[in-house]
């Protein structure tokens, strides 16, 4: 059974600022996420749309966030679990002890629950479903690695328009193909994804996928069965995702909704385990990536006095050290 300080479940910008401030108290860490890289839904929804209110960035694209954030644990060591899911808790000892999947456990000093919104999964492309080969994505960790392809993005929302206006200056051609004619996006940026070179087709669905071992063109049928193929080499299926507790929600935790309830230390109900960022609720919740950044050093400080008591909850301010 391994050992760690503190676990941190979720690695979006409250779980990556949580393991900054365990390291910065000493702690050993341990992050621990479902999804194969960090950052959580900044990452995976929308890591190039610009974020105007984290304090001290007038403006700073998601992915530039998640990149500093991790520079800033880097000193500390932090042991990332990524592509792992927290299965169960239970306790030996007093001490937490997470069930992951596959079977390892981790036995901690303290749990802090920062999964956002939870375990979420991408709404899949039905058409996707008979079809066996690759390029087909729901989201775009590298657009570079799309340069020079012909990309066809599916949905109307804020996540596809974005992707399209990322990929419109690399891709050889993009196209937004979308069942109604109406969008769910920013009007404004819909606006700005229409100005560049970018195929917007409405009241049309993609009716099948071309190719072998990787897709090579797609038919769209547009509404009254007028239906043209074109080619593709990458499928964007940007249409939202699903989200639940998971295995959070057999723990034991008090609940409201999705939401694990908290009190002005993030103590949740269960000793030892401590929540943060967009996953908590209490009266007066405001849900920012801003407001997850205080709940986890908020979160991280009082379970450092759980683990030592005699420790001092608040611990200097960093520049103490320099």
């Amino acid at each position: 059974m391994r050992e760690v300080d503190v676990a941190v479940i979720g690695a979006g910008p409250a779980g990556l600022f949580a393991a900054y401030y365990a390291g910065f108290r000493g702690l050993s860490v341990a992050v621990i996420d479902a999804l194969p890289e960090p950052g959580g839904q900044v990452t995976a929804m929308y890591p190039e749309k610009l974020i105007l209110d984290v304090a001290g960035f007038p403006a700073v694209k998601g992915r530039e966030l998640v990149a500093n954030l991790v520079a800033q644990a880097a000193p500390f060591h932090p042991d990332y679990l990524l592509g792992v899911r927290a299965e169960k808790l239970s306790y030996l000892d007093g001490r937490p002890v997470l069930g992951l999947a596959g079977g390892e456990q981790l036995r901690c000093g303290a749990v802090v629950v920062t999964g956002g919104l939870g375990s979420f999964t991408p709404r899949p492309l039905p058409v996707a479903d008979s079809f066996t080969g690759g390029g087909i994505v729901y989201f775009v960790p590298q657009p570079t690695e799309l340069t020079d392809r012909h990309v066809l993005i599916v949905g109307g929302g804020d996540s596809a328009f974005d992707w399209a206006a990322t990929l419109a200056p690399l891709a050889r051609s993009v196209t937004l193909v979308h069942r109604r004619d109406r969008f769910r996006a920013h009007a404004a940026t819909v606006e700005r994804v229409r100005a560049l070179p970018v195929r917007v087709v409405v009241n049309a669905e993609v009716s099948r996928l071309y190719g072998e071992d990787h897709v090579t063109g797609a038919e769209l049928t547009v509404r009254g069965g007028v239906a043209e193929t074109l080619p593709v080499d990458t499928v964007v299926a940007a249409l939202g995702f699903t989200a639940d507790l998971g295995p959070l929600a057999e723990w034991g935790l008090t609940l409201d909704r999705r939401h694990i309830v908290v009190d002005s230390a993030m103590a949740t109900n269960l000793p030892r385990v401590f929540a943060a960022g967009d996953i908590t609720e209490y009266p007066g919740k405001v849900r920012l990536i801003a407001t997850g950044f205080g709940e986890a050093a908020t979160a991280v400080n009082n379970a450092a006095v759980a683990i030592d008591p005699t420790a001092h909850l608040f611990p200097g301010h960093s520049s103490d050290g320099t």
